[in-house]
């Protein structure tokens, strides 16, 4: 396997990355050069230079896995990489702190005019009455946005003993109250904030979310701080309001376009600049390379990624505990397309049990994956299984139950096809996925790997043996066999797992038998 990194990155994510590929650190490229480049590559990590778009994704065809080594992936196409079934990930807690730390530097700078100060008495000025400034104690801190940096920014300023009011949509009072954060509507925040710093990625709901009526909205006395991503505050309209006197000051940390040294903002001495060092700490610069380089081996291993920006998102404590029904889900999905047949019309997954307590979307794409596995030439994988179900029009429908009569979890799947069913059921036991019941039969324990022979027949002596003895001849080694029937010598299931796969011949061979009446083969 080989990885590009195309961007800088710390010494100890590239270490990690060298332990299971060849690695090339290969900085500065032209896009034409990366497009040209990347065809011979299963990675690809990068952190803000380079972009990573859409012809670039497309030229990528041996692609598993982009990473970026930060926390925005505004300069990486994530639905082109979807399309294609690469895992995009990042690293959105490395750098939690740093930026965290640097908001508060900000908020300081900006209370005390540190910079101008600095500056002032650099040129030879002693201006004590110019730089006067204002006390945080008792003043209000708006946050927008509070996901990890927006809460760790209002733990701080809490202790600064600000009063702090927040807006975000997604998360609950409950949650807010435990921070001590005042919940309120976004021109609520705007209104009342002595101070206002914001938390929250770009996209093109967030894109300008504070223009013009935005600002006019607040205090003349108020003032802004920007260490998320540029483009959210309209850098025309802050400019404007600070140099006539409408906003008292900013502190700006990321822009529209970077790098630069020409952006209007730099151009006014009352907003306090600084070049992207949100995340520009020896600290954070190390942690966001090793959780990307981490997460980048799971991938290549066939394991899904902590911080995947395009998978279902599930917090950790889910994902340790849905993690061994991932491959469970992917072959029931698997086991029941190859089994079923006809034009699919519909198909349902049931959860029942402890699995059923949790967000089941990531459960959800693996089945879709095992569904298309042998049906698709597209990559179909964990990332693209949703998007490519829905494509394709593919019914699915999700049924949950904590009761569960035999199991603490249990999985079914079942496919309509033109009114007939096809159910496959499974949970994990010792750790193992296994299935529990085929159809009708729901007296088996299988583990659902290989190559399966599934022999309908009758319940009768010397069919098993005839089976067999055919497959000894033919050289076709047995792993296991499990037999599972309604009613002694009546209608019988024979799952038979075999070391080497099955030709044709061989399977219609085996459905000539006496007593079998049907037998299919299942590749997982």
């Amino acid at each position: 396997m080989r990885i590009l990194v195309a961007d800088p990155v710390a010494e100890e994510g590239v270490q990690i990355l060298r332990g299971v590929a060849d690695v090339d650190v290969i900085t500065k490229q032209t896009p034409e050069q990366l497009i040209q480049r990347i065809p011979a590559y299963d990675a690809l990590v990068v952190r803000s230079e380079t972009k990573v778009t859409a012809p670039v994704i497309e030229a990528g065809t041996r692609l598993r896995a982009i990473g970026r080594a930060g926390v925005g992936v505004d300069n990486i196409d994530v639905e082109a990489a979807t399309r294609k079934g690469i895992t995009v990930v990042n690293a959105p807690t490395g750098n939690t702190i740093a930026a965290t730390e640097h908001t508060i530097a900000l908020l300081l700078a900006l209370a005390r005019n540190v910079p101008q100060a600095h500056m002032a008495l650099k040129q030879g000025r002693w201006d004590r009455a110019k730089f006067t400034g204002v006390e945080l104690r008792n003043k209000v801190l708006g946050v927008i946005g509070l996901g990890k940096i927006g809460s760790e920014v209002a733990r701080r300023a809490i202790g600064l003993e600000m009063r702090v009011i927040g807006y975000d949509p997604f998360v609950s009072e409950d949650h807010a109250r435990n921070l001590g954060v005042e919940v309120a509507d976004f021109d609520t925040v705007l209104r009342m904030a002595d101070f206002l710093t914001v938390h929250i990625p770009l996209s093109s709901e967030t894109r300008s979310l504070i223009g013009e009526k935005q600002l006019a909205m607040m205090k003349p006395t108020a003032r802004i701080i920007n260490v998320a991503r540029g483009g959210i505050i309209d850098e025309e309209a802050l400019y404007r309001a600070v140099e006539e006197g409408r906003i008292a000051g900013a502190a700006i940390d990321v822009f529209s376009q970077e790098p630069t040294t020409d952006n209007i903002l730099i151009k006014s001495d009352k907003i306090i600049v600084t070049p992207h060092l949100g995340a520009s700490t020896e600290e954070a610069q190390v942690q966001v390379a090793v959780d990307v380089a981490e997460q980048i081996v799971e991938i290549l291993n066939g394991r899904p990624a902590r911080y995947a920006v395009n998978l279902p998102l599930v917090p950790a404590e889910t994902m340790k505990a849905l993690q061994p029904y991932l491959p469970l889900a992917e072959a029931l999905g698997a086991m029941a397309a190859q089994l079923a047949h006809g034009q699919v019309s519909g198909v349902t997954v049931t959860y029942r049990g402890e699995v059923a307590e949790h967000d089941t979307a990531l459960l959800k794409a693996a089945v879709i994956k095992g569904l298309f596995h042998a049906s698709s030439e597209d990559q179909i994988n964990l990332v693209n299984a949703t998007f490519v179900a829905r494509e394709r029009g593919l019914r699915l429908t999700e049924e949950k139950s904590t009761n569960s009569e035999n199991y603490t979890s249990l999985i079914r799947v079942a496919i309509d096809r033109q009114g007939e069913k096809t159910v496959v059921a499974g949970t994990v036991l010792r750790g193992e996925p296994r299935v529990v019941q085929i159809n009708d039969y729901d007296e088996m324990d299988i583990a659902p790997v290989g190559t399966l022979l599934l022999c309908h027949n009758t319940d009768r002596p010397g069919v098993i043996g005839r089976v067999g003895t055919l497959l000894g001849q033919r050289d076709i080694n047995i792993a296991f066999m499990s037999v599972a029937r309604d009613h002694p010598r009546g209608r019988a299931l024979m799952i038979v797992g075999v070391d080497e796969p099955i030709s044709d011949a061989v399977l219609n061979e085996v459905r000539a038998l006496d007593g079998i009446d049907d037998a299919v083969v299942v590749s997982l």
